[in-house]
C-alpha cells in the first residue's frame, strides 16, 4: 500500500467561502490548472456531487479518471476515490478544511495514487507532492481574489 502524501495550506478566507469553491467540484477546471475538465456523472439527494469524470493533466500524472466522493464527514472533510481510470489504478484522496479564525481556512489536501506502470515510489511520492503543492497554492490565489 503506498502512503499517503500531503500538505497543509492557510487562506485568507472564510470557511465557508472556501468550503463553496472545494464543494464546487464542476467548477474545479476553473481554478485548477490541472483539471481541464470536470463532468458530474449523478448527484445525492441533497444535491452533492457523489461522481465526477474529470480529465486531469498534472504533469507525469495524465488521465481521463472517475471519482466517487464521500461526503459522510463534510463539510470538515471531503473524500474521492477513483471508480474508474485510463492509466491510474489508484486514487484516493481528501480535502480537510477547518477554520483558523472567522477570516482564515486551513485546508490540509491528502493524495495517494497507484499507476498502472512500474514506477519508482520516490518519482510517485514526488508528483503526488507537486500535484497537491500546485493545487493548494491554486485554490488559496483563487479563493483570495
Amino acid at each position: 500500500m503506498s502512503e499517503t502524501s500531503s500538505n497543509t495550506i492557510s487562506i485568507d478566507a472564510p470557511l465557508a467561502h472556501v468550503q463553496g469553491i472545494l464543494f464546487d467540484i464542476e467548477k474545479y477546471p476553473t481554478w485548477s490548472t490541472a483539471i481541464k475538465s470536470a463532468e458530474i456523472l449523478s448527484k445525492d439527494d441533497q444535491g452533492r456531487v457523489t461522481s465526477a469524470k474529470l480529465s486531469i493533466d498534472a504533469g507525469m500524472m495524465r488521465d481521463r479518471v472517475s471519482l466517487d466522493y464521500d461526503w459522510s464527514e463534510a463539510p470538515a472533510r471531503l473524500s474521492f476515490s477513483l471508480a474508474d481510470a485510463d492509466l491510474l489504478t489508484g486514487m484516493d484522496g481528501a480535502y480537510v478544511i477547518e477554520a483558523e479564525d472567522d477570516e482564515t481556512t486551513k485546508v490540509r489536501y491528502e493524495l495517494t495514487v497507484s499507476l498502472s506502470m512500474p514506477i519508482p515510489a520516490m518519482m510517485r511520492t514526488k508528483a503526488e507532492k507537486t500535484t497537491i503543492d500546485q493545487a493548494l497554492s491554486q485554490l488559496k490565489a483563487f479563493a483570495e481574489k
